[in-house]
């Protein structure tokens, strides 16, 4: 019996000897090279590594809020003398975060965070060093110039894994972040009251050093490779993360995309990105002035006892009215309980972890990001209510947790919506736009909340709501969305 069929004699030749007319190689773009090798030991070995680098960025940024007061002390500043450090931090971060993101779209991730590494950790060491005021400002600058290109190891765990592990591997990294946080308060609870900040400064430095010894075994980005016309190297990058994953590499020939210039400011305000753009970076701005504002503000509280919305200063000895001790320049150093609520406010950052990471996943990135800023806003009005240190305590817990799952989709999100030939600028930029926030913030913690700290207070509540809004109507949703290789 025979079968008719009613088709075109071509159609028909096409369904019945495919092998015949479509005699072209096989090919396969890098995506889907990263989704066929799947998730195993390379991404073990990548998550720790690049995960570190978190470890070494808390470390120097947090030190700044565990050194104020011993500098304060040390060199007789006044609030916004103390408040221009970290404003200075931020600077270098800010300025190099742009120019550290175009280069890295240029000549590679993997370069750039080599060299911030090295940057940081030099001048770092220098800062132990410091005869003045003027001179720890100055080269805590440079050390944020190089911490700015930390975000490349994010960059390259992003552009490694497979679409369905980014939404629960990424957030994850904020381990590392709570790890040399909790690590750096650890230290200066020993080392400050014995050998200094000096030697906490140098200690300090010692995570960074040892990392960059480790990055030999972490390859350059096989996307980048490919931006940039390297199809050997993506090739054999992509050949080797198979070999140690024990998975098989997908068939064919390794397809070349489309040469595209890299690494340009126009691209991001492209028609195609420019509201993406804009709201990404009121969101990067509002997120890093709220998240600096709470851990400077811990320091505040703690140091000054600004608690019930309360401006008097500690009670003095009548005996005791001397011009040090009525100076705003008085030493008030940190004790033993105050390391402790340090320790525990901070230890909030990983309280939301799983909640940030079903959020994240299951409502999408938008949605999630909207939900945990509304709630950072309403925590920082709840700061006003007259309450006990333990409620007080549990207050900035819950602040931590919030901005903390607020950077985590913001981070994602942002290494997500660009493609691999402005992935790195975007991030930079977002970086720098990030850091006039936290370059803002330390005036507000550290002196206007001071003068008013319900004002203070409704700043920064206020600043939480705008990026609310900014985040749920962002025009594009990542979740689940591959990476793009180059501007569509």
């Amino acid at each position: 019996m025979f079968i008719k069929y009613n088709l075109p004699a071509d159609v028909f030749f096409v369904s019945v000897f495919p092998s015949l007319c479509c005699s072209g190689p096989k090919t396969f773009t890098v995506e889907e090279a990263v989704e066929a090798i799947g998730f195993g030991r390379f991404h073990i070995m990548l998550f720790l590594i690049m995960g570190s680098t978190g470890v070494t960025e808390a470390m120097e940024i947090m030190l700044i809020a565990v050194v104020s007061p011993l500098i304060r002390c040390e060199w007789q500043l006044q609030d916004w003398q103390v408040a221009l450090v970290t404003t200075m931090v931020f600077f270098g971060y800010m300025v190099f975060s742009i120019v550290l993101g175009l280069l890295a779209d240029r000549y590679g991730r993997w370069k750039i965070l080599l060299l911030s590494f090295l940057w940081a950790a030099y001048f770092s060491l220098l800062t132990s060093f410091a005869p003045s005021y003027i001179w720890f400002v100055f080269l805590r600058a440079m050390v944020g110039g190089g911490v700015s290109g930390h975000a490349q190891g994010l960059i390259i765990k992003t552009e490694f894994l497979p679409i369905k592990y980014r939404g629960y591997m990424l957030p994850l990294s904020q381990v590392f972040w709570l790890a040399g946080s909790l690590l750096i308060i650890g230290l200066a609870s020993v080392v400050n009251p014995t050998i200094g900040w000096r030697w906490l400064i140098r200690i300090a430095s010692i995570p960074g050093i040892l990392l960059i010894l480790v990055f030999k075994f972490i390859p350059e980005s096989a996307r980048y490779n490919m931006s940039t016309g390297n199809m050997a190297a993506a090739l054999a990058t992509l050949q080797r993360i198979a070999k140690i994953n024990g998975a098989v590499m997908p068939e064919g020939v390794l397809r070349e995309p489309a040469k595209e210039r890299r690494g340009r400011f126009k691209d991001l305000i492209h028609p195609k990105y420019l509201r993406t753009t804009l709201q990404i970076w009121i969101i990067w701005l509002g997120i890093a002035f709220a998240y600096y504002g709470v851990i400077l503000a811990s320091a505040e509280l703690l140091e000054r006892d600004l608690i019930c919305g309360s401006t008097a200063p500690p009670v003095q000895d009548p005996g005791n009215d001397s011009e040090e001790s009525l100076s705003p320049c008085h030493c008030r150093l940190f004790g033993p309980a105050a390391y402790q609520t340090m320790i525990i406010s901070t230890a909030g950052e990983i309280a939301l972890n799983p909640l940030n990471i079903l959020g994240i996943n299951f409502l999408g990135r938008r949605l999630s990001l909207c939900i945990t800023m509304g709630c950072t806003a309403l925590f920082f009005l709840l700061l006003n209510i007259c309450t006990s240190s333990t409620g007080m305590i549990g207050f900035l817990f819950m602040l931590r947790a919030l901005v903390s799952a607020n950077f985590n989709t913001i981070y994602i999100y942002t290494a997500e919506v660009y493609p691999t030939t402005m992935r790195a600028l975007g991030m930079g930029t977002s970086g720098s736009l990030c850091r006039v926030g936290a370059m803002v913030a330390p005036f507000i913690s550290q002196v206007l909340m001071s003068a008013s700290f319900i004002g203070a207070l409704c700043l920064f509540s206020s600043v939480c709501v705008v990026c609310a809004i900014s985040a749920v109507t962002l025009p594009i949703e990542t979740k689940g969305r591959a990476l793009i290789q180059i501007k569509l």
